[in-house]
C-alpha cells in the first residue's frame, strides 16, 4: 500500500455536477479515501465551499468554488480476478444493447454490480477485464445483488453526467415486475412513505418507513393474482435503497424469497421444487433519451427461466 498526501486544491462546479450532495461527489471524486474520513471533514468544516463551512446534505451549485484539504490518498494494489468462463459468457451474452456512450445489461440475479462488503469482484470489474479497449466504464445505477434486469453503464464520463442529470431531473422511467404474498385486490396503489437508512443489530444495511428519511413514491398495479399471490407492474418515481421491497412489505404484500424484508414463513409454504428460492424483483424496462441519437429509447430486459417457472406454478 502506498499512501500520498495531497497539496490543498480547488474544485469548481460545472453543470453536470450540480444537484449533487457534496458527500456524494466527494465520495465519487476520491474514491481511495475512505468514506469516514472524508464525513469527518466535512463535519469538522475542513470542507469548505464558496469560502463556507457546509453539512453533508448540501447540493452543489454551478460556479460553487470547493477548498479541497490535505487528503491521505491510500492506493492499494488491487487483486487480480480470475473469472470462469461461464461466468463470462453469463455476462456477454445478457448485454442487451452497446454503442460508444453506454451499455445495457440484463443482469443475472445473484450478481453483484460491483465488489466491497466482503464481495471480491461484481459485474463492473469484469465488464473492465473483459471489454479492455474501454477506458471507461462506469455504472449509471445500481441494483440490489438479487434483482435482476436492466443495468446501464456508461462508457464515456460524459455520459455518466449525462444520465445522472436525467436520472436526477426523473426523465428516465424504470419498470420493475415482482411476484409477491398475498391476494393484491386493488387495480393500482401508490405508496408515497419516507425511507430511512440504518443498520439493524447483526451490522446488515436496512431501511424503515420513517418521517425522517427520504421522500419516496411508488406505484403498484395488478397484471394476475390469486387467492395467495400477486404478479406485479411496479414504477419507481424515486430511486431510494430497498424503494421497492420496503414499499411492498409495508403494503402486506412482500416480495417473495425476500430474505431482508419478506415474509420467512410464508416463503416456506412454496413446495414448488422448480422454482429456484431467489429474490423475484426485476427491472423490465426502461425508457430514456438518448443524447447522439436524439431519440426515445426503450429496452426490455427478458425474464429467465426460473421467473417465467415461478408465474408458470404460482398462477
Amino acid at each position: 500500500m502506498n499512501n500520498i498526501i495531497t497539496k490543498v486544491s480547488f474544485i469548481i462546479i460545472k453543470k453536470f455536477s450540480i444537484k449533487q450532495r457534496i458527500d456524494n461527489f466527494l465520495i465519487n471524486k476520491f474514491k481511495n479515501v475512505p468514506k469516514s474520513k472524508l464525513y469527518n471533514i466535512i463535519r469538522k468544516g475542513r470542507i469548505r465551499i464558496n469560502k463556507k463551512r457546509v453539512k453533508a446534505r448540501y447540493k452543489l451549485k454551478i460556479g460553487d468554488k470547493i477548498r479541497i484539504p490535505p487528503l491521505k490518498i491510500n492506493y492499494i494494489k488491487k487483486k487480480k480476478i480470475s473469472i470462469n468462463t461461464y461466468l463470462k459468457k453469463k455476462i456477454l451474452k445478457n448485454i442487451l444493447y452497446e454503442d460508444n456512450l453506454l451499455m445495457i445489461l440484463n443482469k443475472p440475479s445473484g450478481l453483484s454490480v460491483h465488489g466491497g462488503s466482503g464481495i471480491d469482484f461484481g459485474i463492473i470489474e469484469i465488464l473492465r477485464i473483459l471489454k479492455p479497449k474501454n477506458k471507461y466504464l462506469e455504472l449509471i445505477h445500481r441494483l440490489d445483488r438479487y434483482t435482476s434486469g436492466i443495468l446501464m453503464i456508461a462508457k464515456k464520463k460524459s455520459s455518466l453526467r449525462y444520465f445522472h442529470e436525467q436520472f436526477r431531473n426523473k426523465l428516465i422511467k424504470k419498470t420493475y415486475i415482482s411476484l409477491v404474498h398475498g391476494n393484491f385486490l386493488l387495480k393500482k396503489k401508490i405508496v408515497n412513505n419516507s425511507l430511512l437508512k440504518n443498520n439493524n443489530v447483526y451490522k446488515k444495511k436496512m431501511v424503515y418507513i420513517n418521517d425522517q428519511g427520504k421522500s419516496s413514491k411508488t406505484l403498484f398495479k395488478i397484471k394476475k393474482n390469486t387467492i395467495l399471490y400477486s404478479f406485479l407492474k411496479i414504477i419507481p418515481f424515486t430511486g431510494r435503497t430497498h424503494q421497492i421491497r420496503v414499499h411492498s412489505a409495508y403494503l402486506g404484500h412482500p416480495i417473495i424469497f425476500d430474505n431482508r424484508y419478506g415474509n420467512n414463513f410464508l416463503d416456506k409454504k412454496i413446495k414448488e421444487k422448480k422454482i429456484k428460492k431467489t429474490l423475484f424483483l426485476h427491472a423490465r424496462k426502461i425508457i430514456f433519451f438518448h443524447p447522439k441519437l436524439k431519440k426515445k429509447i426503450i429496452i426490455k430486459a427478458p425474464i429467465k427461466k426460473n421467473f417465467k417457472n415461478a408465474i408458470k406454478y404460482l398462477f
